[in-house]
């Protein structure tokens, strides 16, 4: 596909929130692939916040990438920390540089230690409401164009109208339930990841892939799928492997 009929079809993701079995984990793991595709960046996450208020790490593209979100939550710290507190976009910092990773030096030196060399923090906010933080990542010394970075707070700004959009449509409580089924979600999809990656004696990357491919071409959702094969009721050889 062309970058329009790409970004064309990140929209039409964001619409499809609106359907009954919309599937949030889903959405913004393909959020994080078209940010890949459209951006030329290395990898992309996302994260929101829960009903408490603290941020939770929801998708990645990559293990690396994951494990680094995670390591900033748990550090408190990082551009992505820092854009959901502000709700300022931050673009083309330098992790290589101290002047500009000077308030969340560790998170830094982690970054490099995965490989990353240029990270971007965008703000998940409609009006004053401000839900989450995308970040970009890149292992190349390579700064957002002032066209790609309009096209990154784009793709934010639809997921977080389309999310706002889909908990505006159920009760509080319903709300509060979709954050906490995602959250056990991810627990499962992390657990299928690891059963599959060491069946196979692969990456968790190419095992998570494995599972996005078999639950579409079989039309189902993504955790109802790995919560099969943690059951046991999917035998793992019904998975194609990569």
């Amino acid at each position: 596909m062309t970058r329009e009929e790409r970004l064309l079809a990140a929209v039409i993701d964001a619409v499809d929130t609106l359907v009954d079995d919309f599937d949030l984990i889903d959405f913004l793991h393909t959020l994080c692939d078209r940010c890949v595709e459209l951006l030329d960046v290395s990898a992309a996450g996302v994260m929101l916040e829960d009903p408490g208020g603290e941020l939770q790490l929801i998708a990645a593209s990559d293990e690396h990438t994951r494990l680094l979100e995670i390591f900033a939550l748990q550090h408190d710290e990082g551009p992505c920390v820092e854009c959901h507190r502000s709700g300022i976009l931050r673009l083309n910092i330098d992790l290589t540089s101290p002047a500009e990773t000077g308030t969340f030096p560790v998170f830094a030196a982690r970054g490099r230690e995965s490989g990353f060399v240029t990270t971007h923090a965008l703000p998940m906010r409609l009006r004053d409401t401000v839900i989450g933080a995308l970040n970009l990542f890149d292992t190349r010394r390579q700064n957002l164009s002032p066209a790609d970075a309009r096209v990154a707070q784009a793709l934010a700004d639809v997921a977080t109208i389309a999310i706002l959009q889909h908990r505006t449509a159920a009760h509080a409580n319903q709300q509060r339930a979709q954050m906490h089924a995602a959250l056990k979600s991810r627990i499962a999809i992390e657990q299928a990841k690891g059963i599959l990656a060491e069946r196979w004696s692969t990456t968790v990357d190419e095992a998570f892939d494995a599972l996005r491919r078999h639950a579409r071409s079989h039309r189902l959702g993504l955790t109802m799928v790995c919560r099969q094969i943690i059951d046991g009721q999917l035998p793992t050889d019904a998975i194609d492997r990569p």
